[in-house]
């Protein structure tokens, strides 16, 4: 057994893994002997189990298999275990793993390094078990849960993503999330492994998370590029420091047929209106539609009577309000 733990090259060519009959769980430890006790209290546990005996290994296993959870050893020679933690969190396809530290070193500040690496829990050498059991049971249903809500999102393609604000960071997107960002987001791409936060996203996170956690009504963040509109609505927090973020994409025609449904428009009125959101003069909407200033007025009269007011600016109020709405739902 020990030769096989020991061959990181053939770890690597493994099979796809099956996972609807077990949780993955991968270790990492450079002590075959480790390696050798979790393998096997883990295998008749029922977890499927995978093993790297370095931290290079370990990120490369980690990233081609997705496991639900990472037991890591704090100390080995090259990259220990303190980086590999945080490289694992520092890509959006690893941050969510759940990483329980294994070390024999008890000091405070060995402690403190593991939590800041990214490590949820940690256990003490020489390993026991039965402890190691019960602290991946405590995790792995919350890391479980986790996992299908996004594999729920993923493949109902909702555009959902997670940002972390004490540290800038992405932690997950979806893939119709990362498509809208790269669309939407100059300077969105970043290293591969590493995407950036763009800082527009991050200033209006990072604001509306304020107003939130003081009990008001966070506003929705409206991009616009050609004939597209972006909208970004903050949900909640997903833990003690990740907020859910929903973007929605809207065409100009999709606003336009919401006017009309919300406001009993007709099709012409509703572009007027929506002209007049853009802040657009009367001059400008018959340039753009192809009618005279006159006849722009004569909807716009027809569509202060249908919204109740009587102004301009009244309307375009009114409008917003409503489209914001329909965007949040």
């Amino acid at each position: 057994m020990h030769a096989s733990l020991n061959d990181a090259a053939a770890a690597m060519r493994q099979p796809p893994i099956d996972r609807s009959t077990a949780d993955v769980v991968l270790i990492v430890d450079d002590v075959p002997d480790n390696l050798s006790v979790l393998h096997d209290a883990l295998d008749e546990s029922g977890y499927t189990v995978l093993i790297a005996t370095n931290g290079e290994s370990a990120i490369q296993r980690a990233a081609q298999a997705l496991p639900d959870i990472v037991l890591l050893d704090a100390v080995m020679p090259g990259i220990d275990g303190f980086e590999v933690a945080r490289r694992l969190k520092a890509r959006p396809d690893t941050a969510h793993i759940p990483i329980v530290f294994m070390t024999g070193l008890t000091d405070t500040e060995h402690v403190v390094a593991a939590f800041q690496a990214g490590g949820v829990d940690y256990v003490t050498k020489p390993i026991r078990p039965r402890e190691v059991l019960a602290r991946i049971a405590v995790h792995m249903q919350g890391a479980r849960q986790a996992r299908q809500a996004r594999n729920a999102l993923d493949a109902f393609g909702h555009a959902t993503m997670a940002i972390r604000v004490s540290n800038s960071r992405l932690v997950w997107q979806t893939p119709l999330a990362r498509k809208l960002l790269h669309d939407y987001f100059d300077g969105a791409e970043g290293p591969p492994d590493v995407p950036l936060v763009p800082a527009q996203l991050l200033n209006w996170v990072q604001s509306q998370a304020a107003l939130a956690e003081a009990g008001r009504e966070p506003t929705p963040l409206t991009l616009v590029r050609d004939a597209r509109q972006l909208v970004l609505t903050l949900q909640e927090r997903t833990s003690d420091e990740d907020w859910l973020i929903v973007m929605r994409e809207v065409s100009d025609t999709a606003i336009v047929d919401a006017m009309m449904a919300s406001f009993k428009l007709t099709l012409r009125e509703a572009e007027v209106l929506y002209w007049v959101v853009k802040g657009k003069t009367n001059r400008d909407i018959g340039d753009i539609l192809g009618s005279s200033p006159a006849t722009v007025k004569k909807h716009l009269e027809h569509v202060y009577t249908k919204l109740g007011v009587e102004t301009r600016t009244a309307a375009a109020g009114l409008a917003m309000s409503r489209v914001a709405q329909l965007s949040q739902r």
